[in-house]
């Protein structure tokens, strides 16, 4: 197999071409020929025309790539390695949404045939590849596993507006169902992540590294998170906590925020639904969710406690909330927990105001029910501004430009802690 994709006899496909998919996608194009597949024929034509919907790529990324973007299952069918990059949400209720995954799988059964190989990229809880995924391609191909076709997990750990941390440069951990396929697959990832493979012992190892990488992150942020509450309370600062802290050599650097996005604010759910169904109840990592998942309208009420305390009629009051993506410099708006902070607000009847300078009007809209306002709207008598995501030009503004746009009495709310020992004159709070 891996001869064969190298001389171009075979050719390799990647399922789902998102913001893991299609710089996946691009980097073997580089090196093989490559079939992008998407359900979405608008992302598809797009794409076909050098555009990456996501917005995390360049024009010129597209360039020397040996790739055919369709939506044909007939296309799809030419590929013999298959790699499924889809998303894997949470449903209303905090349980795993497997749909997309479950529809991939669908899809590549429906073009499987005798000696190919499937990688699987999404996060998911250990067991899912081959308890969920596999049966549905064994059913739809009329093949069985692992005689007629080899299976493999990869997880994918790129990172959103990082272009530090590119999938070349993050060490990949790869897994096979057996010593032979796991060779071909680390084999066939060399060719495309200079930094190297991890070979994981079997494909649940390799699905629980890639949770808990998450699901670690999720439950230090809620100890910062619930330490910043207590802090609060004795009128310390949290963030001049953490600098003093942070002078010993093994203390580990985890500030507090929101948690939104696709991955940290998700992930952990997929692990402790596992767990229940194992019978156990994972205890620390749902207090962890539990204190992330309310951030939002915690920060909401303490602004509001906070403009009343300066005097304001709150249902009279507007708030300039700047920022409304689920993290900086992205256009990513998924799981964005700024949405939970103006729903808080709204609740107490404030009158908001969004900008932001990378999102989408209509997709907030769609997404959470409100719009962006236009900058030229941007009022001079906000009772408060609430600065909830570090954009790079929300970098350079000071205290003057903050009582540019405020009424007396104005409060200045900085999340991130950007502004800190910079504002003088203003009310002003952070985490």
């Amino acid at each position: 197999m891996y001869d064969e994709l190298l001389r171009k006899e075979a050719k390799l496909a990647v399922i789902g071409l998102g913001y893991v998919g299609l710089p996946i996608a691009l980097e073997f194009a580089r090196k093989l020929s490559v079939i992008g597949f998407d359900i979405n024929a608008g992302r598809v034509e797009m794409m076909r025309n050098g555009i990456d919907p996501s917005g995390e790529l360049e024009a010129q990324d597209f360039e020397g790539c040996d790739i055919t973007f369709t939506d044909s299952l007939d296309v799809l069918r030419e590929a013999r390695f298959f790699i499924v990059a889809v998303p894997t949400p949470i449903d209303e209720h905090a349980q795993p949404d497997l749909k997309p995954l479950l529809g991939a799988s669908t899809s590549v059964g429906k073009v499987l045939k005798k000696g190919d190989y499937v990688v699987f990229e999404s996060t998911v809880y250990p067991g899912c590849t081959e308890e969920d995924c596999i049966p549905v391609m064994e059913k739809l191909s009329g093949l069985s596993f692992p005689q007629d076709f080899k299976v493999g997990y990869s997880p994918e750990r790129i990172n959103p507006g990082d272009k530090e941390h590119t999938l070349a440069r993050i060490v990949k951990v790869v897994s096979g169902c057996d010593a032979e396929s796991l060779d071909t697959i680390a084999k066939l990832y060399e060719l495309v992540v200079t930094a190297g493979v991890h070979r994981a012992s079997s494909i649940k190892v390799a699905e629980a590294a890639k949770i808990i990488e998450n699901t670690q992150r999720d439950v230090n942020i809620a100890l910062m998170n619930e330490l910043s509450m207590i802090f609060d309370r004795m009128n310390i600062n949290t963030y001049e906590v953490l600098e003093a802290a942070g002078t010993k050599w093994n203390f580990l650097k985890f500030f507090p925020g929101l948690v939104g996005g696709h991955c940290i604010g998700v992930d952990p759910y997929y692990l402790t639904y596992k767990a229940k169904e194992l019978g156990y109840d994972a205890k620390v990592i749902l207090s962890g969710r539990t204190t992330n998942d309310t951030m939002g309208a915690y920060i909401a009420r303490k602004t509001v406690q906070m403009m009343i305390k300066q005097g304001k009629d709150v249902s009279k009051s507007r708030v300039l909330v700047m920022g409304a993506t689920f993290k900086e410099n992205v256009e990513d708006i998924r799981n964005s927990k700024v949405a939970d902070v103006i729903n808080e607000l709204k609740n107490f009847s404030v009158n908001v105001d969004i900008v932001d300078p990378h999102a989408d009007s209509e997709e907030l809209n769609h997404e959470y029910g409100f719009r962006l306002t236009p900058e030229a709207d941007v009022r001079q008598d906000y009772d408060a501004v609430l600065v909830a995501v570090s954009h790079k030009p929300y970098l350079t503004k000071d205290e003057a430009y903050f009582q540019s746009i405020t009424a007396d009495n104005a409060v200045l709310v900085d999340i991130k802690g950007l502004y800190r020992n910079k504002i003088q004159e203003l009310t002003y709070w952070s985490l």
